[in-house]
């Protein structure tokens, strides 16, 4: 297998054509003979670069509205003879069969079509099958062929062959021959996808995923591991489509956190809502008539967490408030906006990440979660689920005033982005405190008390932040002991899933408590 090979033919049909006129005038001027079919021969001609169409190269038309074009023995006999094997060599010159040293081609714009809403027909039309045979004949035979898929590629295609009398170099080939297999690969299952959502199945019976790696991270969640970021291409606002500001390169966790920061705070969309995260886990979230405001409650919840943590919020940040968090370390801040003078003020702050994302992540939007396990994976539909008033059962004796209600929905939507078991203690559109991740309810209210009296004691208060709040579990309490903690620290009210048993027994400790109990009929666990 020869390391140079040198370019005197190239087959170019591209559906993105950007800089495809410039890359063809340069391979023309260095002697290479172009090949081209339907709008790219058009764009190259219109531009005066010399260029032959596919049908006069093979003397075979066009036909059946350009599906057949380069399926022919002579494309692909071009593409796919070694040139080092005699009877591959003999071929080609008893058939007339000219070797094709280059293939350009990237594919019909499928997945573009699909997002337009195009119907079934149309889709159909922009399945590529030339494109890909030529793609994989190419990667095949790249011991021989360079393939381009990707039009940042053009100059790396031009740069060997300046630098090897008109050549590409094998590891150049070698690596532009994954990318095509990683282009075809990804090509087929984006319509193996859609045909089976096509077919009424929600879970298809073979699982395609396709992701492009954005970045090799530092390491992965310690140090030991190795990692890196891939997009899956999603236009959906989130940490993939972010545009990073300043900061150094965000790390595994930094991502892990900032997604959930973002998702959490993307529930609240009626006023400015501030969330902080640690550890994947909300330590304070708040909403508020401003941003600021919303900043000093949910910092309020857990200040001594809330240290070297991801801020997320739901408006554009302002100065106010990127003061305000500019005074404790901060690992991240997004949000979907951010005015100039906020900007300024924290491009002091050289170690802080200042994401902005566009906009705002649909909280009800379809889509999967995907869990590696021990071998294979774990699906499921994205937690879309949201309670409103109308869905609530009122089972004790008193039924919540309005603000025990407002912040019982508050409360229990914030639940939703807590690890289980969670317990989320708020009152006036904040958190007061937040139990996390034990394998008792209990256990969680109880943490999320005992957080509640640090915070204030730390705020110069008296007693606990949990007094006079409404309380939220994200899933039923199997016993009533659970309920007596939350009496215990002051609440309410309390909304909860319901469905255990002892229900009952559960309903009852509120009444004789005096608290008011509210069932949703879902629940959020979340592990």
């Amino acid at each position: 297998m020869p390391d140079i090979v040198p370019v005197r033919r190239a087959l170019l049909s591209v559906s993105d054509k950007t800089g495809l006129v410039d890359f063809g005038r340069a391979l023309a001027s260095q002697g290479v003979e172009l090949l081209s079919t339907g709008g790219t021969f058009k764009a190259l001609q219109q531009a005066g670069v010399a260029v032959k169409e596919v049908a006069e190269h093979t003397g075979f038309p066009e036909m059946m509205d350009g599906r057949v074009k380069t399926l022919h023995p002579t494309i692909h006999g071009g593409i796919l003879a070694l040139r080092d094997e005699p009877s591959h060599a003999q071929a080609m010159q008893q058939h007339n069969i000219p070797p094709i040293d280059l293939v350009v081609v990237n594919l019909y714009p499928f997945a573009a079509t699909v997002a337009k809403g195009a119907d079934f027909p149309t889709c159909i039309e922009n399945i590529d099958i030339g494109g890909p045979a030529m793609l994989r004949s190419a990667a095949k035979n790249h011991g021989f062929v360079a393939v381009v898929v990707d039009v940042n590629d053009y100059a790396a295609v031009l740069d060997s062959m300046k630098a090897n009398g008109g050549g590409t170099d094998l590891m150049l080939r070698r690596k532009l021959a994954a990318k095509a297999y990683a282009h075809t690969g990804s090509y087929d299952s984006m319509i193996a996808t859609w045909f089976a959502g096509q077919n009424g199945e929600e879970f298809p019976p073979t699982l395609l995923l396709s992701a492009e790696r954005k970045q090799i991270l530092r390491y992965g969640e310690n140090p030991h591991q190795r990692a890196a970021f891939y997009v899956s291409g999603q236009s959906r606002p989130g940490v993939a489509t972010a545009r990073q500001l300043q900061g150094k390169e965000l790390s595994y966790n930094n991502l892990n956190d900032t997604d959930a920061a973002f998702e959490l705070v993307s529930e609240f969309s009626d006023r400015p809502t501030i969330a902080i995260i640690k550890h994947a886990n909300p330590c304070g979230v708040a909403t508020a008539a401003s941003l600021s405001d919303a900043w000093d409650a949910a910092l309020r919840c857990d200040p001594v967490s809330a240290f070297g943590g991801i801020v997320a919020m739901n408006r554009k940040l302002d100065a106010a408030t990127a003061e305000k968090i500019g005074k404790i370390f901060t690992e991240v801040i997004v949000a979907p906006e951010a005015d100039a003078d906020a900007i300024a003020l924290l491009e002091k702050k050289k170690n802080l990440r200042l994401l902005l994302t566009g906009g705002m992540a649909d909280p009800v939007a379809a889509g999967w979660s995907v869990k590696s396990v021990a071998g294979g994976y774990l699906v499921q539909t994205r937690d879309a689920g949201r309670i409103t008033e109308t869905d609530l059962k009122v089972v004790t004796k008193r039924a919540p005033s309005a603000q025990e209600l407002a912040d019982m929905l508050f409360a229990f939507r914030l639940a939703k982005h807590v690890k289980s078991n969670t317990i989320v203690y708020a009152k006036n559109g904040a958190s007061v405190g937040i139990g996390a991740g034990q394998m008792s309810r209990v256990d969680s209210a109880r943490i999320a008390m005992r957080k509640a009296e640090d915070a204030a004691r730390a705020a110069g208060l008296e007693g606990r932040l949990t007094q006079g709040s409404v309380a939220a579990s994200d899933a039923f309490f199997p016993f009533a002991e659970g309920l007596e903690v939350l009496v215990e620290a002051g609440a309410t009210a309390v909304i909860q899933p319901g469905g255990s048993i002892r229900d009952q027994e559960v309903i009852d400790a509120a009444d004789k408590a005096g608290l008011a109990m509210v069932f949703t009929g879902m629940r959020h666990f979340r592990h």
